[in-house]
């Protein structure tokens, strides 16, 4: 299920940072965001693993919310015990990028100059 858009526009976004925030809204998003992002493919038990305090279910929920959006690719193995592995799409590492913090020197609050 993907997150619902909100009204305002014609699909219902405002601008690239108003979509940014509907897909990584929550508490969790972008930590699964982060965790997804220092290897290229992680199983559930690591994901719940790395984020002391995610329950199952949320994660669970998150996983599929995070896939419908286009953000997360889900693999599923057709062994036993059955495997499933998650990963970034190009456009989750694009997110990821984007939620990265600015240089130290760029994080002082002031426009650039010559603005």
């Amino acid at each position: 299920m993907t997150t619902p858009n909100r009204p305002g526009a014609p699909d219902g976004h405002v601008c690239g940072i108003d979509t940014a925030m509907e897909v990584t809204g929550g508490k969790w998003k972008v930590l699964i965001l982060w965790a997804l992002h220092g290897h290229p493919r992680r199983r559930f038990g690591e994901l719940r693993r790395l984020l002391p305090g995610i329950t199952g279910k949320v994660l669970a929920s998150h996983l599929r919310e995070m896939e419908a959006d286009g953000v997360v690719h889900r693999v599923s193995y057709e062994e036993v015990p059955p495997r499933v592995e998650y990963s970034l799409t190009e456009d989750g590492k694009h997110l990821n990028d984007a939620l990265r913090p600015p240089p130290p020197g760029e994080a002082s609050g002031r426009p650039p100059r010559g603005l």
